[in-house]
C-alpha cells in the first residue's frame, strides 16, 4: 500500500492497531473534532485506499475510523473470504465503539462503500451505536445480479463444502474511469486479486435478499450516492435504499457517467464536497 508522507497530512494523526477480534484498524484523527466518520470499504480491497477520503474528512474538522474486513487488508483470514456478515458486521461496530470512546461529545456518521455499503445497511439496521447520527451509502451491494435457480440452491452447500473456491470474477476496470486508480489498484498487494469467494458471494448473496425487509427500520439522515454508469453494481441498488428506507431525511444522488467508485473518479473533489457539505448539515441535528 502506498501511503502519504507524514508532511501531506498537517492537521491529522495517523494511528493504527488490532481490535479485540484480531481484525486491522487505522484512524485519521484531529483536535476538537466536529464530528467522527467510520469508513467501510468493500470486496477484495481494504481501509488505506481511503486515505484520501480521510485527507477530505479530516481537512473538514471530521475524525475518521476505519478497518479491514476478516480475509481483507492487514486483517486474518483467508484472502478475499470475509467469513461471515455476522463477523464483517462486528468488526465495525468495534471501531465504531472505539471512535465513540475517543470522542464522546460529537456525533459518529457511517460511511460503507460497494460491500461496505451493505455491510453498514447490516450493522444500522441491526443494533448500531445510539450515537450515530447518520450514514452515507455509496453503490451498495444489493443487487448480485441474475441468479438462476440451480445456482441459489447450489450457493449454500458450496458456500459450506468449498468457502474459498473462486466462483465469480471481478473486472478492476470497471472501478473507475481513471486509468491510475485501475492500475495502483491492480498492483496492490493488500487487495485481492483472484475469484470471488463462494462464502462471500453467498453471504453477500443472502444479506441483499434479505434487506428491503430490514430497510424500513432505517430512519436515520442517509444520503445515498452511486454513479450513473457504475457497470459493477446497476443504480437500482441505490434505488432500493431509496425506495425501502424509514429515513424522512434521505438525499438520493445519482452521479452521471461516473463509474463505481465515484470517490476514485476525476470528479471525486466534487463527490467529497457533496458528502463533507451534508455531514455538516447534518451534525448537529
Amino acid at each position: 500500500m502506498t501511503t502519504p508522507h507524514d508532511d501531506a497530512l498537517p492537521t491529522a494523526e495517523h494511528s493504527e492497531g488490532t481490535s479485540s477480534n484480531g481484525q486491522y484498524w487505522q484512524s485519521w484523527t484531529v483536535e476538537r473534532p466536529a464530528g467522527v466518520v467510520v469508513l467501510v470499504h468493500g470486496v477484495h480491497e481494504h481501509s488505506g485506499r481511503y486515505w484520501h477520503v480521510a485527507e477530505r474528512y479530516t481537512a473538514a474538522g471530521y475524525a475518521v475510523y476505519a478497518v479491514d474486513h476478516p480475509g481483507h487488508g492487514r486483517s486474518a483470514g483467508k484472502r478475499g473470504n470475509i467469513g461471515s456478515m455476522a463477523a464483517a458486521v462486528a468488526g465495525v461496530d468495534l471501531v465504531a465503539r472505539l471512535a465513540a470512546q475517543r470522542h464522546e461529545d460529537v456525533p459518529l456518521f457511517v460511511h460503507g462503500h460497494s460491500m461496505g455499503g451493505l455491510i453498514s445497511l447490516q450493522y444500522l439496521t441491526g443494533a448500531p451505536l445510539e450515537r450515530i447520527a447518520g450514514a452515507v451509502i455509496s453503490a451498495p451491494a444489493l443487487d448480485p445480479g441474475p441468479v438462476s435457480t440451480p445456482e441459489r440452491a447450489l450457493a449454500p452447500l458450496l458456500a459450506k463444502l468449498l468457502p474459498d473456491l473462486g466462483i465469480r470474477t471481478i473486472d478492476p476496470g470497471t472501478i473507475s474511469r481513471d486509468p491510475e486508480v485501475v492500475r495502483a489498484f491492480r498492483a496492490d498487494p493488500l487487495n485481492h486479486h483472484g475469484k470471488m469467494r463462494a462464502r462471500t458471494a453467498v453471504e453477500i448473496m443472502r444479506t441483499a435478499e434479505a434487506m428491503p425487509q430490514r430497510l424500513p427500520s432505517l430512519t436515520m439522515p442517509l444520503l445515498v450516492l452511486h454513479g450513473g454508469a457504475d457497470r459493477l453494481m446497476p443504480p437500482t441498488a441505490s434505488e432500493l435504499v431509496r425506495d425501502h428506507a424509514g429515513s424522512a431525511d434521505l438525499t438520493f444522488r445519482i452521479h452521471d457517467g461516473l463509474h463505481h467508485e465515484s470517490h476514485n473518479e476525476p470528479e471525486k473533489e466534487a463527490v467529497l464536497d457533496e458528502i463533507v457539505a451534508w455531514l455538516d448539515a447534518h451534525r448537529t441535528t
